[in-house]
């Protein structure tokens, strides 16, 4: 399965300067958040691929007009193909706007699953807007990274962790990838593709 990776930044090549190449064989979109709602849906129109997507810490306008098309897995387990995809986006909360959550609230968002993930028998795939802790966060609290991913990644060993909100701007010493445990951790900024076996 191809699968497309988004975050925080619309790329050009798919959004001002259309290059239909960019969704070749792309077999579905996730968006780990911070991207405007109308990138999202115009998206749709040049793909058969789903796009799901969570919330980011700037996606206050996704209450009144979300991404048409798309589909909202936050607080759930999506199945496509075969392949369980968990979605919590938001970021840690560093003040009083929306999608933001201190690391308590994130742990009960995460204990309000436990029933989704016993009967999913656990996740492939983890789409969350901010990184884990330590694996990829900053050192600002709006950019750390939430600890309870951190415990996700180690109890359910998912394949893949996908999340943006750290962009390549932001450190000189930026990594795309990394390993931890069994999970591959992609910072998904702009966008990236990635091949899973299924």
């Amino acid at each position: 399965m191809k699968i497309l990776l988004l975050a925080d930044q619309a790329d050009p090549m798919l959004w001002e300067h259309l290059d239909r190449r960019r969704l070749e064989g792309i077999d579905l979109i996730l968006s780990c958040g911070d991207l405007p709602a109308d990138y999202l849906s115009f998206l749709t129109c040049f793909t058969h691929a789903p796009i799901l997507y969570v919330h980011g810490n700037h996606d206050v306008r996704y209450a009144s007009k979300p991404p048409e098309g798309c589909i909202c897995i936050e607080d759930s387990v999506y199945v496509h193909e075969g392949v369980r995809i968990l979605g919590l986006g938001g970021s840690m909360r560093y003040n009083a706007g929306a999608h933001q959550y201190t690391e308590k609230q994130m742990q009960k968002r995460v204990s309000r699953l436990r029933f989704k993930l016993w009967k999913s028998r656990g996740f492939d795939i983890l789409l969350t807007h901010s990184p884990a802790y330590q694996l990829g966060d900053d050192t600002d609290l709006a950019h750390t990274g939430f600890q309870v991913f951190r415990s996700l990644l180690e109890r359910y060993e998912p394949r893949v962790m996908a999340h943006g909100h750290v962009h390549q701007s932001y450190r000189f010493d930026f990594k795309r990838e990394r390993m931890h445990g069994a999970t591959r951790i992609i910072n998904a900024c702009g966008a990236y593709a990635i091949e899973l076996d299924v």
